[in-house]
């Protein structure tokens, strides 16, 4: 075995053992949708509640209540009947409200039980020990599915304001309210963004397939690498209910950190002359890339995305992800085709003997 495939084996192996302990990533901690042309947010809360805190998630598909003090919150259901107490023991939720079968399917189609009456008595099943609760409520979304809202169906281009909704709470005596709002905006163009797209995986294989030196592959591996740091930096807040939020953080940062290294392992052998040996980095990465973009890749059609950064930023990163990992796949196998190692000295001659002059 050649020294260029046993060294990519070796980094190969250890990109394999960090992806294998770090799972998918992606830009959205706690899975979902990346990218909406819907997007839900709280405008307000009604009187304000010291130590709860509210939040509107993926894009208003999902609401999230954290009650820090020693006061239970009871929510009601849609049909103002007790469905969910959050407080000090736990998350408790009423078996015999309709919102609690209602809320398992995005747009309301299950069917509750009998038992299932507005008008019942409770029956309280702990469903969480901490005193924090993400729950799909129906008020917080667009319900009707396959079709948009009237006056978006009647002017596409602009954006609108599709429902202003409530939430009622009460922390123990005090009734209070979430106000939010649900706006819709047209995607980006088709014909705008997919030629910058489909360029963007040429350059990447032509500077593996047409450059006469590696270098050019190796300047496109920086570029995806700041690409994936950034990726991972604007990754959303994790849900509050999620079991660790430093787990969740950890496992997105890693496959980009693993990237980072590649593209600068890459860059360093690119600018050393070893063309073989960027190629099979260039290879690595691209697939690396992918693995970090593709789960992502509904934000590149869509008008809203998910990141704490701009969202023009967070769409950009993800399109170099998947569009170098693309085009790097490609270019790297070119590289290694093309270019061989330099500067390894001869094994095969022997410098003992008398060389002939003339």
């Amino acid at each position: 075995m050649s020294r260029i495939a046993a060294r990519a084996l070796v980094v190969l192996a250890g990109l394999l053992a960090v992806l294998a302990v770090a799972g998918p990533a992606s830009a959205h901690v706690g899975g979902g949708a990346a990218g909406s042309d819907f997007d839900g947010r709280i405008v307000s809360v009604t009187p304000e509640l010291p130590g709860v805190t509210v939040r509107i998630l993926q894009f208003g598909d999902e609401f999230e209540l954290v009650n820090d003090t020693a006061t239970e919150v009871l929510v009601p259901g849609y049909s103002d009947e007790p469905y969910l107490r959050i407080g000090p023991d736990g998350v408790w939720r009423n078996a015999n409200s309709p919102a609690t079968y209602l809320n398992l399917d995005r747009f309301g189609n299950a069917s509750p039980p009998p038992q299932a009456d507005a008008d019942a008595e409770p029956d309280w099943v702990q469903v969480s020990t901490e005193p924090r609760y993400v729950w799909h409520d129906h008020r917080t979304h667009w319900m009707t599915e396959n079709l948009l809202p009237p006056a978006v169906q009647a002017d596409p281009t602009r954006p609108h304001t599709v429902a202003e909704w409530s939430v009622p709470l009460r922390h123990g005596e005090t009734q209070a309210e979430v106000a939010g709002m649900l706006t819709w905006e047209p995607p980006p163009s088709p014909a705008l963004v997919w030629p910058v797209y489909a360029a963007l995986v040429l350059l990447a294989v032509a500077a593996g397939l047409l450059a006469r030196t590696p270098r050019p592959l190796g300047a496109l591996m920086l570029v995806g690498g700041a690409a994936a740091l950034w990726h991972a930096i604007a990754t959303p807040e994790p849900p509050a209910s999620l079991g660790s939020h430093t787990g969740a953080i950890v496992s997105a940062l890693l496959p980009a950190g693993t990237a980072v290294l590649a593209a600068v392992l890459g860059f360093r052998a690119s600018w050393r002359g070893r063309g073989a040996m960027a190629g099979l980095l260039a290879i690595v990465l691209g697939w690396l890339f992918l693995v970090q973009g593709l789960p992502d890749v509904d934000v590149l059609w869509s008008a809203n995305v998910l990141s704490n950064g701009p969202q023009e930023l967070a769409r950009a990163s993800v399109a170099v992800l998947v569009t170098f990992g693309v085009g790097l796949v490609v270019g790297g196998i070119a590289a290694v085709r093309r270019f061989r190692e330099t500067g390894t000295p001869r094994t095969d001659v022997d410098t003992t003997s008398p060389v002939p002059v003339g």
